[in-house]
């Protein structure tokens, strides 16, 4: 029986979207998607490790890129739904120079991919740590490899759907403790006050601290690089492939914005979710980290992390937040696989090296890059052996992505926006505030770093 490929557009596929809001509820998926793998390395190592460094002094830009980069993720949700292309087929529409069939600017992101490859070295570490001190018997290098080959043999059958689900039920588990965490943390000497959350809401940044900042900044909430991701979601969740090709009528037109409000649900109420989580776990490493002089970092970085918890419950709490952080730091390990995968195939399918349309080209692609891709990142971090320092860095690139996903954002909106799809004043207006405040972030880091 042959399979439906995912990312066409033809009339055997289109479905009617649903109208209400229990209907629409039954398609959430890709923005919880993004927050699998959005947890793991900036919400769980490189926000607390802001909050150690920092204190509460730099709150406001975590809660900042949790909800300003949504904006931009609409816009190329948007941009798949009614063209039915990725993001890294609309990079390739962009005008300017090209090299060898493929826009500069895919070129580009090829390099910053390659450079953000220590990122997910890091959470590989990360992995490789907490299975070591559950089981210490065994070498951390070799924990790393199996942490890498489970991730790799997950998304090379493709077959991952019900570990996704099962991953972010473990997730909002690990979340409830951390709110419990937070609640019990104000019996201790750490309590929070009033004063120490209304200094973090002040706009300030420290030198100090600039360089965790920009990191932090790219990582929290959705990067540059899961903006990207996010069309592959909304492709094979269904979207796209619902409202079918682009027809010049009503119907077509109805059901484009049944399937368009559907997909801002999903992102705005994922966005709700990742900002939340992210809030707890800085409030928590400010609190007891940073009035603790302690700042995760090498193979210490998740002993360090668990005294957020042990400190406010219990030593009893070390096992279930090594469990907890096992499952959250590895569901990002293979939900990030599985984005990357079709990344760097729709990359190669730009520059012209497969077909990236034909489901065979594809799938062969993803397949081999999912062994390929874990192997890297393992010998990354066997070179290291910093995860933390890998993160963080993973994280600055990505802010320099989302300068270019800015820039297609913007040509996205005024140049290849459908017909009777233009987005009303206070759409933009939300907009314009995500790009100047990216912007503005970045700039004032680099000058501040300097």
């Amino acid at each position: 029986m042959k399979v439906a490929d995912k990312y066409a557009q033809s009339p055997d596929h289109i479905k009617e979207p649903p109208h209400s809001l229990v209907g629409r509820l039954q398609y959430l998926g890709p923005g919880f998607v993004l927050s699998a793998s959005i947890v793991g390395s900036g919400e769980l190592i490189a926000t607390t490790t802001l909050g150690a460094k920092a204190g509460f002094i730099t709150f406001w830009i975590i809660l900042l890129s949790c909800v300003i980069k949504v904006a931009i993720q609409l816009e190329f949700g948007r941009h798949a739904i009614l063209h039915g292309e990725t993001a890294m087929a609309a990079f390739n529409a962009l005008p300017g120079k090209r090299f060898k069939n493929a826009h500069w600017s895919i070129w580009s992101f090829l390099g910053l991919m390659i450079l953000k490859l220590t990122q997910l070295g890091g959470i590989v570490g990360g992995v490789a740590i907490i299975l070591h001190m559950i089981c210490p018997g065994v070498d951390v290098a070799i924990w790393a490899f199996v942490g890498a080959a489970g991730a790799a043999a997950i998304v090379h059958n493709g077959d991952y759907g019900f570990i996704e689900k099962g991953a972010l039920v473990m997730i909002a588990l690990f979340t409830l403790m951390t709110f419990a965490s937070l609640y019990f943390l104000q019996f201790t000497e750490f309590a929070l006050s009033s004063n120490q959350i209304l200094e973090g809401l002040r706009f300030n940044l420290p030198k100090e601290a600039v360089a965790v900042a920009i990191g932090a900044f790219g990582i929290t909430g959705v990067g540059g690089d899961e903006i990207v991701h996010y069309t592959y979601w909304c492709t094979e969740k269904g979207y796209a492939r619902f409202t079918g090709s682009f027809q010049d009528n009503e119907q077509w037109e109805q059901r484009a914005n049944g399937w368009l409000k559907v997909m801002y649900l999903d992102a705005i109420l994922a966005m709700i979710v990742y900002t939340l989580v992210t809030a707890a776990f800085y409030l928590l490493g400010a609190a007891v980290l940073y009035a603790s002089q302690q700042v995760p970092a090498g193979y210490e970085m998740v002993e360090v992390l668990s005294q957020m918890y042990t400190t406010t419950l219990g030593p009893g709490a070390r096992m279930v937040f090594l469990v907890g952080a096992l499952i959250v730091l590895f569901s990002t390990l293979f939900s990030a696989l599985a984005a990357w995968t079709r990344q760097y195939s729709d990359i190669f399918g730009q520059i012209g090296w497969i077909d990236f349309k034909d489901p065979i080209q594809r799938g062969k692609s993803i397949n081999l890059l999912a062994w390929i891709l874990p192997l890297i990142w393992t010998a990354l971090f066997l070179f290291f052996r910093s995860p933390v320092a890998m993160i963080v860095a993973g994280g600055i690139v990505t802010s320099v992505i989302l300068f270019l996903v800015v820039g297609a954002g913007i040509h996205i909106r005024y140049f290849r926006c459908r017909p009777g799809f233009t987005p009303s004043v206070y759409y933009d207006a939300i907009l314009w505030l995500s790009i100047a405040t990216i912007a503005f972030v970045g700039i004032y880091g680099i000058v501040r770093f300097w």
